[in-house]
């Protein structure tokens, strides 16, 4: 497999697209013949970074890079960021509006199951700049 790469633009606030990038990346994934629980690994911490990016920010992108050894993901936002990052990786912790909540969102899971999916996160976050997540698969 060659190295590819794929962008896709997040808008801030519209759950009707939100899974968009998730699933066109998946068909991409499966394409190109990745074993189908790797697939699911990726699909789910990339829908999660993308209903982050929806329901917290004002918009963002992600940046998909695909090697054969591993599939490399970036999350990049424009948001108010993440004050306390640690207490934002615990179970159940979530900062969502009642709104995002009323519409089955914000249960404080997405940077958990992002974790829980990946072989390597990182995280970067500026209060009123916005946040950076880097997720890694290998294949």
């Amino acid at each position: 497999m060659k190295k590819l790469f794929f962008e896709y633009s997040v808008e801030a606030g519209n759950f009707t697209k939100a899974g968009d990038a998730s699933s066109n990346f998946k068909k991409v994934l499966k394409q190109l013949n990745v074993d189908p629980q790797v697939i699911k690994r990726i699909v789910v911490a990339l829908y999660e970074g993308e209903v982050n990016i929806v329901a917290h920010s004002v918009g963002g992108n992600i940046f998909c890079n695909i090697d054969p050894k591993s599939v490399n993901l970036i999350l990049k936002d424009d948001g108010p960021g993440i004050p306390d990052i640690n207490k934002a990786m615990q179970v159940g912790f979530s900062t969502a509006s009642a709104k995002v909540r009323e519409m089955g969102f914000g249960a404080g899971m997405g940077l958990v199951n992002m974790k829980n999916n990946v072989d390597f996160l990182k995280i970067e976050s500026e209060m009123g700049k916005g946040t950076k997540v880097e997720l890694t698969v290998n294949l």
